[in-house]
């Protein structure tokens, strides 16, 4: 696995974390316990900091980043991303945040100073714009991302078995 430091920055991993051996996780990174990165993520913590909760899942393909504080930004944004996340794959994620228990869908853009609420189902291939708050317990989809309804009682329970699900998976990684 390809876990590098950057300048005087180390990433830090909870216990029984996976990183699978074509990833990247580089700099000013933790991630939580439990949690897996997929083939070809890329987690790159340079120029500011990126937060990953526990039993959280970043699926292959994935970009995470950050935005670095200058002269149009003064103070960047860091990236953070709650408990029980599912991102998949081919997602992007940029000096964003996401709370805890969401499905951020394949090929899904979120941009900077982003917020994504708890117990948000965003659709494949949707863009979140800069600055934009998603509120939680509902499905968005489009691009831009639009709400179009509240999530059902089995949506939401959807959250905790995905991370679950892919607990799982990782400890069969683990285990080789």
């Amino acid at each position: 696995m390809s876990i590098r430091s950057f300048e005087h920055h180390h990433p830090q991993l909870g216990n029984n974390v996976f990183v699978d051996p074509t990833a990247l996780v580089l700099g000013q990174v933790s991630i939580g316990d439990d949690s897996s990165i997929w083939p070809m993520a890329t987690i790159r913590g340079d120029v500011h900091s990126i937060s990953i909760g526990a039993r959280t899942s970043i699926q292959d393909g994935c970009v995470l980043h950050v935005t670095h504080a200058g002269p149009y930004d003064p103070e960047g944004h860091d990236l953070f991303i709650g408990d029980e996340v599912t991102v998949g794959h081919k997602a992007l994620l940029h000096g964003c945040s996401i709370e805890n228990k969401c499905l951020i869908g394949m090929g899904a853009v979120v941009m900077d100073n982003a917020i994504i609420h708890s117990e948000v189902i965003l659709g494949a291939n949707s863009l979140v714009p800069p600055g934009r708050e998603l509120e939680g317990g509902f499905l968005w989809v489009g691009s831009p991302a639009r709400k179009i309804r509240p999530l059902t009682d089995e949506e939401k329970k959807f959250f905790e078995y995905s991370a679950g699900n892919y607990v799982k998976l990782k400890d069969r990684h683990l285990a080789g």
